[in-house]
C-alpha cells in the first residue's frame, strides 16, 4: 500500500516539474524572439531643387541645383531620377562641381529625347546638413510655358553600415518660361494694345519690335527676320528698307499702310532695317534697327588627347581650338560617351588647356562641340582609353563573423595608394570606406560592427592622381549570432538552439501525453485487479470466518470448557473482528488511491 501511494505522489511531482520546465522553455523562446527584433530607423532626409521656382526667357539658360537635406543624421549616398518636358526645356549640361559626392556608381546623365535626368553617387566618408549639393543642371528655355521638373524616384542612404534608406520627401520645381521679346520702354505697350495718338508736326521715329530677332545686339542663325511697329492715327505713308548700310534713308514706299514686314534668305552679316512715317506735315525721323545673322558653323577643327605618355593617366589633356569668322566662338561642350561633361568658355580653353575630372578605366568616345554666338556648332571627335593601375587583392578575410564583430581585411596593392573598400549586404547598396597601403604595398582594414546578414566585399585602388584599378575579386562572408554551445569543433548557433528547443518541447509534450496515457491504462488495470483481489480476500475471509465461527460454536457447545479453552475461544472472536476491520479499511484506502 505504501509503495502504491509513494508512486502516485512521485508521478504528481514529476508532472508539476514538467509544467514548470515547459513554462521556462516557452519564456526562453519568447525572449530570443523578442531579442532578435531590430529597431527601424526613422526616415528624415529630403531631396529638393534650388531654386524651386523662377521666371526665365525663351532662348536663355538657367541652372537648378539638386540638393539633399540629411535630416540630422549621417548619410553617404543618394540617387534620383527626374523628368521634364522636352518641348519646353533642354538640358545643356550637368556639373558635379561643389558636389558632396566624389564616388559615382552611375555618372549624372540626361536624355533630351526622353526628358530624363539620373544620378547615383556617394562619399567614402559621410555628410550631415540641410543643403548638400549633389549635381547642378543647366537648362535652355525652348518655349513659353509653365515647366515642371519632378522627381520620379530617389533614395538617400544612411551611413549606418547597412545602407538604410532614410528618404522621407522629394520636392520638385515649377518654372515660368516667358517669350523672348524686348521689353518696350515704360511709356509703351505691346502693339496689339497700343493706339498711337496724333502728333503735331512730322511723325516721331517708329518703335520697332521683332519676335524673330528681339535683341539687335545678339546674333541669330535665323535669316528670315520679321518686324512690327505702331501706326499713329495721322500716318499716311510708310517707307522702309533693309540693307547693310547703317544710315540708309529708304526710298521704297509701301502701297498701303502696313504695320509689319518680313524678309527671307538674307545673307550672313550685319543688316539694318530702316523705316520712317509720313503725315500731313511730311516725313518723320528715321529708325535704324540692326539685325545680326550668322547661319554658318565655326571652322572645322581637331581635338588632340595628350595622356603625357602614361596610359593610366586619368586626366589627359584635351587640346582644341577653332574660330568663327562672323559671330565668333561663344562656348565649347565636352561630351564623353554622348553625355555632356562640361561647358567651357573660349577664354578658359585658350588660357588653360582642358583637363577633365579623373576618369575611371575604360574606353571613351570624345566629342567637342564648338558653338558660335548664333548657336551654330561644329564637332570634332576622338577616342580615349584610360588603362587601370595594378589591381589590389584581398589576401585575408573571414568567412563568418558574429553579430557586433568588426570585419577585418588584409591585402596587397601598389605602395602608398588609397584603398577603396566596398561592403555590400545582400539586396542593398554597397557602402564605401577607405584605408591606405604602406611603402611595401600592404594594407589592412577594420570596419564598424556589422549587422546580421550575408555580405560581399571588394576593393579598388586609387593613386594620388585619381587613377583607379579594376575592382578586386569579391569575397563573401556571413554575419550571424555567436555560437552558444560547442561540442568539439561543432558549434550550435542560436538558430540551431531555437530549433532544438522547439524539438525538445514537442518531444516533452509527446512523452508527457504517452506517460499519462500509460498511467491511465495502468490505473484502470490496477483498479480492476484491486477489485478482484478485494473480492477474493473478502471471500476467503468469509470462509475463514465461517470456519472460525463453527469452531467457536463447537467450543461453546462443549461442556466443561477449561479456562485455557475459553481463552482460545475469546481470542478467536477478538482476532476475527480486528481482522475484518483491518482488511475492510485497507481495501477502501486502495480503492481511494486508484480513483
Amino acid at each position: 500500500m505504501e509503495n502504491i501511494h509513494e508512486k502516485t505522489l512521485t508521478h504528481e511531482k514529476t508532472r508539476n516539474r514538467t509544467r514548470i520546465n515547459t513554462k521556462i522553455l516557452c519564456s526562453l523562446v519568447f525572449f530570443f524572439a523578442l531579442f532578435s527584433v531590430q529597431p527601424v530607423r526613422a526616415q528624415t532626409a529630403t531631396l529638393y531643387l534650388s531654386p524651386s521656382t523662377g521666371n526665365y526667357t525663351v532662348g536663355t539658360t538657367f541652372s537648378v541645383v539638386v540638393k539633399v537635406s540629411s535630416g540630422g543624421i549621417l548619410i553617404n549616398a543618394a540617387e534620383g531620377s527626374l523628368i521634364f518636358n522636352t518641348e519646353e526645356l533642354n538640358v545643356v549640361s550637368l556639373s558635379k562641381s561643389g558636389s558632396i559626392f566624389t564616388l559615382w556608381t552611375t555618372e549624372p546623365t540626361f536624355s533630351n529625347s526622353a526628358g530624363t535626368i539620373e544620378f547615383e553617387g556617394g562619399t567614402p566618408t559621410s555628410f550631415s546638413g540641410a543643403a548638400g549639393t549633389i549635381v547642378t543642371i543647366t537648362f535652355k528655355v525652348k518655349k513659353s510655358a509653365t515647366a515642371n521638373l519632378n522627381f520620379i524616384s530617389g533614395a538617400v542612404l544612411a551611413a549606418d553600415g547597412k545602407g538604410t534608406n532614410v528618404l522621407a520627401n522629394m520636392s520638385g520645381g515649377t518654372y515660368t518660361l516667358k517669350p523672348g521679346i524686348i521689353t518696350p520702354p515704360a511709356e509703351e505697350v505691346p502693339p496689339e494694345e497700343y493706339v498711337a495718338p496724333p502728333t503735331v508736326g512730322a511723325p516721331a521715329a517708329p518703335v520697332i519690335f521683332s519676335l524673330t530677332h528681339s535683341d539687335e545686339n545678339k546674333w541669330y542663325s535665323n535669316n528670315d527676320p520679321e518686324f512690327t511697329w505702331h501706326l499713329p492715327q495721322d500716318v499716311t505713308k510708310v517707307s522702309y528698307a533693309i540693307d547693310q548700310n547703317p544710315t540708309t534713308n529708304p526710298k521704297f514706299i509701301a502701297e498701303t499702310l502696313i504695320d509689319k514686314v518680313s524678309f527671307t534668305d538674307l545673307e550672313d552679316g550685319i543688316w539694318y532695317f530702316h523705316i520712317n512715317f509720313k503725315n500731313q506735315y511730311g516725313w518723320g525721323k528715321l529708325t535704324h534697327r540692326k539685325v545680326l545673322i550668322d547661319t554658318q558653323p565655326p571652322q572645322p577643327f581637331q581635338v588632340i588627347v595628350d595622356n603625357e605618355n602614361d596610359s593610366t593617366n586619368p586626366t589627359p589633356i584635351f587640346l582644341f581650338e577653332t574660330t568663327d569668322s562672323l559671330s565668333g566662338i561663344e562656348y565649347y561642350e565636352v561630351i564623353l560617351n554622348n553625355q555632356v561633361l562640361e561647358t567651357l568658355t573660349r577664354s578658359s580653353i585658350k588660357d588653360n588647356p582642358y583637363k577633365p575630372l579623373p576618369l575611371a578605366p575604360s574606353k571613351y568616345s570624345l566629342e567637342i562641340k564648338a558653338f558660335d554666338k548664333a548657336g551654330n556648332y561644329t564637332s570634332a571627335f576622338s577616342e580615349i582609353e584610360v588603362l587601370p593601375i595594378e589591381t589590389s587583392i584581398i589576401t585575408k578575410h573571414p568567412k563568418r563573423l558574429n553579430v557586433g564583430e568588426k570585419l577585418t581585411l588584409e591585402g596587397k596593392s601598389l605602395p602608398e595608394v588609397t584603398i577603396l573598400v566596398f561592403i555590400q549586404e545582400k539586396g542593398k547598396k554597397p557602402t564605401t570606406e577607405e584605408t591606405n597601403s604602406n611603402e611595401e604595398g600592404n594594407w589592412a582594414f577594420t570596419s564598424k560592427p556589422l549587422e546580421k546578414g550575408e555580405y560581399e566585399a571588394w576593393v579598388q585602388a586609387k593613386d594620388k592622381r585619381g587613377a583607379l584599378s579594376l575592382p578586386s575579386e569579391k569575397v563573401s562572408f556571413e554575419i550571424g549570432l555567436p555560437p552558444f554551445l560547442k561540442f568539439g569543433k561543432i558549434a550550435i548557433d542560436y538558430a540551431s538552439i531555437m530549433t532544438t528547443l522547439i524539438v525538445l518541447i514537442v518531444g516533452a509534450v509527446v512523452v508527457i501525453f504517452y506517460t499519462w496515457y500509460r498511467i491511465s491504462l495502468w490505473r484502470k488495470r490496477m483498479k480492476a485487479e484491486t477489485k478482484e483481489v478485494a473480492q477474493a480476500v473478502l471471500a476467503a475471509f468469509k470462509a475463514l470466518r465461517e470456519e472460525v465461527e463453527e469452531q467457536i460454536e463447537y467450543l461453546d457447545g462443549k461442556p466443561g470448557l477449561t479456562k485455557s479453552e475459553r481463552e482460545v475461544r475469546n481470542k478467536l472472536k477478538e482476532t476475527l473482528d480486528v481482522s475484518e476491520q483491518f482488511i475492510g479499511k485497507e481495501l477502501k484506502d486502495v480503492e481511494k488511491e486508484l480513483e
